[in-house]
Protein backbone atom coordinates (compact mmCIF):
# COMPACT_ATOMS: atom_id res chain seq x y z
CA UNK A 1 0.00 0.00 0.00
CA UNK A 2 2.52 2.12 0.85
CA UNK A 3 4.85 1.59 -2.43
CA UNK A 4 1.13 2.41 -4.31
CA UNK A 5 0.98 5.80 -2.82
CA UNK A 6 4.67 6.99 -3.33
CA UNK A 7 4.47 5.79 -6.97
CA UNK A 8 1.30 7.76 -7.70
CA UNK A 9 2.92 10.84 -5.90
CA UNK A 10 6.02 10.20 -7.80
CA UNK A 11 4.03 10.78 -11.02
CA UNK A 12 1.82 13.33 -10.03
CA UNK A 13 5.01 15.20 -9.35
CA UNK A 14 6.66 14.57 -12.48
CA UNK A 15 3.64 15.93 -13.92
CA UNK A 16 3.94 18.85 -12.66
CA UNK A 17 7.48 19.47 -12.64
CA UNK A 18 7.05 18.56 -17.07
CA UNK A 19 3.78 21.50 -16.64
CA UNK A 20 5.96 24.22 -14.86
CA UNK A 21 8.79 23.60 -17.01
CA UNK A 22 6.33 24.45 -20.29
CA UNK A 23 4.75 27.10 -17.97
CA UNK A 24 7.90 29.09 -17.57
CA UNK A 25 9.23 28.51 -20.89
CA UNK A 26 6.06 29.74 -22.82
CA UNK A 27 6.33 32.91 -20.18
CA UNK A 28 9.99 33.13 -21.54
CA UNK A 29 9.99 32.64 -25.10
CA UNK A 30 6.31 32.74 -26.42
CA UNK A 31 6.94 29.39 -28.40
CA UNK A 32 4.70 26.37 -28.46
CA UNK A 33 7.65 24.44 -30.26
CA UNK A 34 10.10 25.18 -26.92
CA UNK A 35 7.89 25.05 -24.75
CA UNK A 36 7.43 21.30 -25.67
CA UNK A 37 10.83 21.24 -25.84
CA UNK A 38 11.60 22.37 -22.86
CA UNK A 39 9.18 19.93 -21.12
CA UNK A 40 10.16 16.93 -22.92
CA UNK A 41 13.68 17.56 -21.52
CA UNK A 42 12.60 18.03 -18.05
CA UNK A 43 12.78 14.36 -17.76
CA UNK A 44 16.62 14.51 -18.57
CA UNK A 45 17.55 16.83 -15.65
CA UNK A 46 15.60 14.49 -13.32
CA UNK A 47 17.45 11.39 -14.30
CA UNK A 48 21.01 13.73 -14.51
CA UNK A 49 19.99 15.07 -10.74
CA UNK A 50 19.20 10.93 -9.53
CA UNK A 51 22.34 9.50 -11.01
CA UNK A 52 24.85 12.09 -10.60
CA UNK A 53 23.64 14.86 -8.13
CA UNK A 54 21.97 12.62 -5.41
CA UNK A 55 25.16 11.44 -3.48
CA UNK A 56 26.44 15.31 -3.09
Amino acid sequence: MILENTNTELNIGAIIGAILAMIISWERNRSILWATIHGFFNWLYVLYYYFFLKNE
